[in-house]
């Protein structure tokens, strides 16, 4: 593609964007008008697409420098990549395909800004800044961070000490996860599979490990497309959710007999293992929405195929030894944006407008935050959710002095 209709492509996908993301733009006025971010360095490590262009630009128009790059090799968009940096001035290091290499040299030159602040999705920016960059630790305030395979490895790290600056937990914030990682996976998901594949769902029996938020969506969405759904679990309370939801509940090894679509969406390694693939049927198609690329065993594919090859764009095709072939998505990397356009622009609208009213709270409150992970203030829960009920037109009820009084209450008849 030549530059200038690469560029023009970018262009139009963060305008886009930008227009349908009316949760952010409320809280983008408000900022360009105070300046913000005025002085500060951000750092951000998000899937460099068109969504994540307009947070990042926000911060910049609230006056702040930005330099940005991707958190995953897969999940750039190139043409994203190349207007940032063309056309908007933001500096950008991210591109589809990178090596593991180029993917920490990316970040390595976000980290050079000596940020103040820093944004990211899975804490590679967070963890490098700790072990390879220790000489920006004085530098930084806080963080926030994005996902949820993130967030369990930064709790990791307060509860042994090591954490050095408070971290934002926007995953866990109710306008993110009840949204972002059930609508937002669930959707962007089932679109990943289909641009990969072509192959229908309807009939298929439909394998979804993990029944968090994210495993939620994907499964209630596969069942929409009526797909017979199979959920693997390892947290009992959430089993019983899955089979009082209707859905067939299982070990994986007994699921893998049965699938024709298997989805692990854990935050955990290993969940499809050597003996699960052993047990696959014939034409057995492998994705993954958790962050990292290690939940599907892809040594033990390797090790157990006679030879594999690229079928589609985003299908490498691994024939076994047992004669049986297996098909691999976007090389187990996050299917929905390795394969697909990620999550819809509104669902994103409200995690970011999280995300930017998480940062402005951390630049208010870091003097006196200690060094740990913390929640999402519900009162920025509860911006967000008013603005998006006027952008949607909707009217709520509110409670009357009497009930407010009453829900207050203890004594019995008041």
């Amino acid at each position: 593609m030549a530059r200038n209709e690469l560029l023009q492509k970018g262009v139009n996908r963060i305008e886009w964007a930008k227009t349908h993301m009316k949760v952010l733009g409320k809280v983008r006025e408000r900022f360009v008008k105070e300046k913000t971010f005025e002085g500060l360095k951000v750092g951000m490590a998000l899937h460099t697409e068109a969504k994540t262009a307009v947070l990042a630009l926000t911060i910049q128009e609230a006056g702040a420098e930005v330099r940005l790059t991707s958190c995953n090799p897969l999940s750039t968009d190139d043409s994203v990549a190349y207007a940032l940096n063309k056309e908007y001035g933001l500096e950008t290091y991210a591109k589809k395909g990178q090596t593991n290499k180029d993917y920490y040299k990316s970040l390595n030159k976000v980290l050079d800004i000596g940020p103040d602040y820093v944004i990211d999705d899975g804490a590679d920016l967070i963890f490098m800044l700790h072990t390879k960059r220790k000489e920006l630790l004085g530098k930084v305030k806080g963080a926030n961070e994005e996902t949820t395979t993130g967030v369990m490895r930064l709790r990791a790290m307060a509860q042994e000490g090591a954490l050095k600056f408070p971290v934002m937990s926007v995953n866990d914030a109710y306008m993110k996860y009840l949204f972002d990682n059930r609508y937002g996976t669930g959707q962007s998901t089932m679109d990943g599979i289909m641009s990969a594949t072509n192959l229908v769902i309807a009939g298929k029996t439909f394998v979804v490990a993990g029944y968090g938020w994210c495993g939620r969506g994907i499964a209630m969405r596969a069942k929409g497309m009526g797909a017979d759904v199979v959920v693997c679990e390892v947290d009992s309370i959430r089993a019983i959710e899955a089979k009082l939801d209707g859905f067939a509940v299982m070990p994986m090894r007994q699921a893998a007999m049965e699938a024709d679509i298997i989805v692990s969406a854990t935050g955990c390694k290993d969940v499809i293992t050597a003996e699960d693939i052993k047990v696959m049927k014939d034409g057995c198609v492998l994705a993954n929405s958790g962050h990292f690329d290690n939940e599907i065993s892809k040594a033990a594919l390797g090790k157990m195929s006679r030879r594999h090859k690229k079928v589609r764009e985003s299908v490498e095709e691994y024939r076994l030894r047992n004669g049986r072939k297996v098909y691999l998505l976007a090389d187990g990397r996050l299917v929905n944006l390795a394969a697909g356009q990620g999550h819809p622009v509104e669902i994103m609208d409200m995690s970011f407008a999280i995300q930017a009213l998480c940062l402005e709270y951390l630049d208010f409150s870091a003097q006196t935050l200690e060094p740990d992970v913390y929640d999402v203030p519900d009162h920025l829960d509860d911006t967000v959710a008013r603005i998006k009920l006027e952008t949607m037109g909707i009217r709520i009820d509110r409670l009357s002095k009497g009930q407010q009084d009453y829900v207050r209450s203890w004594r019995e008849g008041t």
